[in-house]
């Protein structure tokens, strides 16, 4: 008699804060996975979520055992997908997030691709969602899904096949574990860092167009604004601890923003200046600002015909507003002289390579 087939398991790991909104639709678009040759279970780190995230989990978990909640006094997100590769059973670990609805065949598909294309991590696309149906959620997930907005490297834009960086991917949990988890000093971009650690040891990354998830982005350009300022903030934290992780395209912004201030500044000059040179020193600051809001517009008049909606077309200020917000947080992360916070030991923690 043969033996019957082994089926792996899959250990989904999110890690959340404060995520009512989406984590119940996020967890049943998981448990509703199609999984004919592997079984999978789902751990939720929760970082002492205030709105009722952890209650909304374990309830989901009383009636579904593939779901577990775990706590993540740290609060912070690689900290927590560090206590998910922990306490994971599974051989494989889908690193994903909450703010995710993802496709029945997500799973499988990754699973799949993974196997075929000889790979330690593959994804599906990511299809960019707005949060609501107000026009600032529209504006916010237009301008993230466009190449002016994202660049075309972004995992948001970028194409399919083997790429540096993979969206919510399924991992081989051997590979994650052998390069020492994810950097706890990194409040973002720890996934940048984890994909360069992968990529120096050889393991390679999948992106697959045979499935996707969806995104939803923030509701509010306030927040767009916000979210940019940090994330260029963290950029100088990051190509500090490790330059291989991070891109030119992730310092644009801020070349941009220098352009731009001293641009500014020899503009300011002008009053000061001979009459006949005033309108030169003009010239710069507006060449820069007017190009930038040409190419926004442009870039907005598609996404009006695509969308069928005029709201598109305030896409010009969204799209200056971020890269300005973006640079400046880089700009203030070099000014500061930026550097990852050390960190402070847990009071019960074995070492993180001890782990099998």
């Amino acid at each position: 008699m043969t033996k019957p087939a082994i089926r792996p398991l899959v250990s989904v790991i999110l890690a959340v804060r404060n995520e009512a909104q989406f984590i119940e639709a996020a967890l049943q678009s998981l448990l509703q996975q199609y999984c004919p040759d592997f079984d999978f279970e789902v751990l939720v780190v929760d970082g002492m979520s205030s709105d009722g995230t952890a209650e909304i989990v374990d309830q989901i978990a009383k009636v579904d055992s593939r779901v577990k909640l775990l706590m993540n006094e740290r609060k912070n997100t690689p900290f927590a997908f560090n206590i998910g590769l922990k306490e994971s059973n599974g051989e494989f670990v889908g690193i994903f997030g909450a703010h995710t609805s993802y496709r029945q065949d997500y799973i499988s598909v990754c699973l799949s691709e993974l196997t075929e294309h000889d790979v330690t991590g593959c994804s599906g696309q990511i299809i960019t969602r707005h949060a609501n149906d107000s026009v600032q959620a529209k504006l916010v997930a237009w301008s993230l899904s466009h190449w002016f907005g994202s660049s075309t490297r972004s995992v948001r834009t970028q194409p399919d096949g083997f790429r540096d960086a993979v969206p919510y991917p399924i991992m081989n949990k051997h590979a994650l574990i052998a390069v020492g988890g994810y950097d706890e000093q990194l409040n973002r971009n720890q996934d940048n860092d984890m994909n360069q650690k992968l990529r120096s040891r050889g393991y390679r990354l999948y992106l697959t167009k045979k499935t996707q998830c969806e995104y939803f982005v923030k509701a509010t350009v306030r927040s767009l604004l916000r979210y940019a300022f940090h994330a260029g903030y963290w950029n100088v934290i990051s190509f500090r601890k490790n330059r291989a992780s991070m891109r030119l395209r992730h310092f644009v912004p801020f070349v941009f923003v220098v352009a731009l201030l001293c641009a500014f500044t020899v503009a300011a000059a002008a009053p000061f200046a001979l009459s006949r040179h005033q309108k030169w020193l003009l010239v710069p600051f507006f060449l820069i600002t007017y190009s930038h809001l040409l190419i926004g517009l442009l870039a907005g008049i598609q996404v009006a015909v695509r969308e069928k909606s005029l709201a598109a077309l305030a896409l010009p200020l969204v799209f200056i507003g971020f890269h300005i917000s973006y640079g400046l947080g880089t700009l203030w992360g070099v000014v500061r002289n930026a550097h990852a916070a050390p960190l402070v030991p847990p009071r019960v923690r074995e070492p993180f390579m001890s782990q099998t």
